[in-house]
């Protein structure tokens, strides 16, 4: 659901996993970072693509997502795009496309 909720949000503005620069993603469970991540850019993505705190922070819910965003912007260029994307039990899903100027 999720995959599909980024993939759609990027198609309504003309873009696609390919224009993504940095995954930030609900930070619960690698696994299911991974498999988001990989759904929507087609491979398997980098620790710099999708970077993962769980390591550092361990489950942070929602907020996981921001927290990622904050310790893992800074190498974006202008004009770079990413994806903050949290969600919850597969109930509900957020996700905000973000571009560096």
């Amino acid at each position: 659901m999720v995959a599909q909720l980024i993939t759609e949000h990027l198609a309504s503005l003309e873009l696609s996993g390919d224009d993504l620069k940095r995954m930030w993603l609900h930070q619960a469970n690698r696994h299911m970072n991974d498999l988001i991540a990989r759904k929507v850019l087609g491979y398997d993505p980098s620790e710099t693509q999708a970077p993962i705190i769980l390591d550092r922070y361990a489950n942070t819910s929602s907020a996981g997502s921001i927290i990622a965003f904050h310790l893992h912007r800074e190498q974006l260029v202008e004009g770079d795009v990413g994806v903050i994307c949290s969600f919850g039990a597969g109930y509900s899903a957020g996700s905000v496309v973000i571009r560096r100027l």
